[in-house]
């Protein structure tokens, strides 16, 4: 596991340059992250060439972890775990339920590496090492890689500390805005955006050769806990047959867990374009449109007349769902930063807009009030939210479910749903008793 103190550590160019280091030497390279992440793993899919599986101790119950972690690791000589925000941050809640990179570390024997952002200290950095490595005795921090370091003093002081703290020293990486990715409002920029990202690949390939010990780093790694148990289940069930997803710059926040469980239990998945203007199939027998970044193709998506009267025809007879960013597109209008209102599809009553901005961010548990492609009626799932749009006008649709926070706490009915059109900002990652 690659995790850190808080985030903005170095964590994600670290795991990139790790997996692209090591692939580059041969090693058949896998990769997994922690927590509700779509934007980081597809740079590890893009590094290592395999898609990046989500593990999320709070929001999948256990077998159904144990088996995606064995799925993850399938075929692998190495798997690399990414966690989120600092390695103990969660949310309350039963012991190794809590979201945390630790949960994971120490259900599955993972050894942490911990990237440590060293600007602005020397040898006090050993003191944040050494309460790392001892604050939870289920949890081992194998050793530590210094990020961000100014010259070869500043890595000798901290180094030195580090070693008499008993702390082994896997790598020092120097200051380099060449190693940063770019980012915006939701983290980094796409992967599929990312025009030179070979290339950023390769300088992060040869940035690990000379800054780490990749050897050192691969001989700490541990067995994997075995193949995966396909006895769990999916994730979420398929919602059809043949699923027309859309897939393009301004949809693509949809989780790999779920893309293979749905294969796995039977399903095909059919990609389209609303940013080419393109329709759901007709053969398909259901459609989802995943979040992503509608806000930044607005006055695209308003255009594509192709796209929204043959979604409006496949809504007339099949399901359609829209998650987060597929939400907002399904409604009436969507305001974009510039204070434009642009027409969506207008199978939903509701109106968001991007240029009041508000952050929306936690976990979800929902509560599903009808039959829809997430589930029956009853059904309870575990996902988040994470957005900044904000609902000017919210129509006068069903509501798809009512939701309570990770504390249980209500929040209320949420989402859409109008006749066999529904969606909601809340992303999905399992079922609570999957």
């Amino acid at each position: 596991m690659i995790a850190a103190p808080r985030s903005g550590s170095g964590k994600t160019t670290v795991a990139l340059a790790l997996i692209a280091g090591l692939r580059r030497r041969g090693v058949e390279m896998r990769a997994a992250k922690a927590g509700p992440d779509y934007i980081d793993p597809a740079f590890h899919a893009a590094a290592s060439g395999h898609d990046s599986l989500t593990l999320d101790s709070w929001a999948m119950p256990p077998a159904l972890l144990d088996a995606t972690l064995g799925r993850a690791a399938k075929d692998a000589e190495l798997l690399v775990v990414e966690a989120s925000m600092g390695l103990f941050d969660g949310v309350e809640g039963s012991p190794g339920r809590r979201g945390r990179g630790a949960d994971l570390a120490a259900r599955f024997g993972l050894p942490v590496v911990l990237v440590l952002d060293v600007s602005g200290q020397s040898q006090s950095v050993a003191a944040v090492a050494h309460g790392f490595a001892t604050f939870d005795p289920a949890v081992r921090v194998a050793g530590v890689i210094l990020n961000r370091v100014g010259s070869p003093r500043h890595h000798a002081g901290a180094a030195s500390a580090l070693r008499d703290a008993g702390i082994a020293v896997l790598g020092s990486i120097p200051r380099d805005a060449a190693l940063a990715l770019p980012e915006r409002h939701l983290g980094l920029v796409q992967a599929r955006e990312h025009g030179t990202l070979p290339a950023f690949l390769d300088t992060l390939a040869a940035m690990a050769e000379r800054d780490l010990d990749l050897g050192a780093i691969l001989g700490l790694a541990a067995p994997s806990p075995g193949p995966a148990d396909t006895a769990a289940g999916p994730a979420i069930p398929p919602p059809g047959q043949r699923i027309a997803v859309a897939d393009d710059a301004a949809f693509s926040f949809l989780y790999p867990h779920l893309t293979h469980a749905w294969r796995h239990a039977g399903a095909e998945l059919i990609r389209f374009s609303p940013l080419a203007d393109q329709a759901p199939p007709d053969d398909c027998d259901c459609c989802w449109l995943p979040g992503g970044y509608p806000e930044l193709h607005a006055g695209a998506l308003s255009a594509a007349t192709g796209f929204r009267n043959g979604l409006a025809r496949f809504a007339t007879t099949r399901p359609v769902h829209g998650e987060c960013g597929g939400y907002m597109v399904l409604g009436q209008a969507l305001t974009d930063a510039a204070g434009i209102a642009h027409p969506m599809a207008g199978l939903l009553g509701h109106v968001t807009s991007y240029a009041q901005r508000r952050m929306h961010l936690g976990y979800r548990e929902a509560t599903l009030l009808a039959d829809t492609p997430l589930g029956a009626r009853g059904r309870v799932l575990r996902g988040h939210e994470f957005h900044y749009a904000s609902v000017t006008d919210p129509g006068d649709d069903d509501a798809l479910a009512d939701l309570a926070d990770a504390n249980g706490t209500a929040l209320g009915p949420a989402g859409g749903r109008r006749g066999h059109v529904s969606g909601s900002f809340f992303h999905a990652i399992a079922l609570q008793d999957a």
